[in-house]
């Protein structure tokens, strides 16, 4: 009888996440922002139908990259125990924080389990605070740990990237429009540094707008909203650009 063949439990884990890395960097990237009303969702995605982004509850979203079947079967879930905790208790009790813990506990068991691969997705959930320094971002890797995030996160392609040109980039107090025009810049960015143009109506857009007067305060930006909005973000920008040159500043 032959002796079976022996892989250690530290290099098994490290190749169950490589596996899901890979997996994960083969989708498209997408980005969160805070913003000076809520937090903005912006993703590539050529679908309307299989979307990225979704709301859970009233003031939480949720952004996922990677396998479409396996980030809708975590949504779903955390869409029934959102509901169910709800009505148990008081919907003040569902928090992105308890949903973030949830998913980290299920992503953290199919990781170390052996009997399946690893989930090839990477999550983020948001919550909307009263005023920006309630805004929660929380990101979930595949071996379920919990990144506690601020301003704003990249995740899926080439994440590393991106989230280095929005940390030097990404201000407080932007508006939506402002918002958009740094995450569509950051998305259009290939690994080599090279820019692309992404047309609106490849894009995904979705906010947790704080103003908002109904309790659910999640909703999608259409391509003739955000086409408008893109424009006004172009402007800002370069009637910024034309204050510093009239003011004798160093325009970059």
């Amino acid at each position: 009888m032959s002796t079976p063949f022996y892989v250690s439990p530290q290099q098994a884990m490290a190749d169950r996440a490589e596996y899901a890395r890979k997996g994960i960097a083969r989708g498209r990237s997408l980005v969160v922002l805070q913003y000076a009303d809520g937090i903005v969702f912006v993703g590539e995605n050529p679908s309307r139908a299989l979307h990225k982004f979704s709301e859970i509850y009233d003031r939480i979203g949720f952004a996922a990259a990677g396998k479409y079947n396996e980030y809708e079967n975590l949504r779903i879930g955390g869409v029934r125990y959102a509901d169910l905790r709800g009505y148990t208790y008081d919907r003040d009790d569902v928090t992105a924080r308890g949903l973030a813990n949830v998913y980290a506990q299920t992503l953290g068991t199919i990781f170390s389990s052996a009997a399946e691969k690893p989930y090839e997705v990477e999550l983020v959930v948001a919550e909307v605070g009263e005023t920006p320094e309630g805004d929660q971002i929380y990101r979930l890797p595949h071996d379920g740990s919990i990144v506690d995030e601020h301003g704003s996160v990249a995740v899926g392609g080439n994440a590393e990237q991106i989230s280095g040109y929005l940390d030097q980039r990404h201000r407080d107090g932007m508006t939506l429009a402002e918002a958009l025009e740094l995450a569509v810049q950051s998305l259009s960015r290939d690994t080599n540094g090279s820019e692309r143009e992404i047309p609106a109506e490849r894009l995904e857009v979705a906010v947790l707008d704080r103003t908002r007067p109904q309790k659910r305060k999640f909703r999608r930006i259409g391509a003739r909203q955000l086409a408008r909005l893109l424009e006004a973000g172009g402007a800002e920008t370069t009637a910024e650009a034309d204050a510093e040159t009239d003011s004798g500043g160093d325009v970059e």
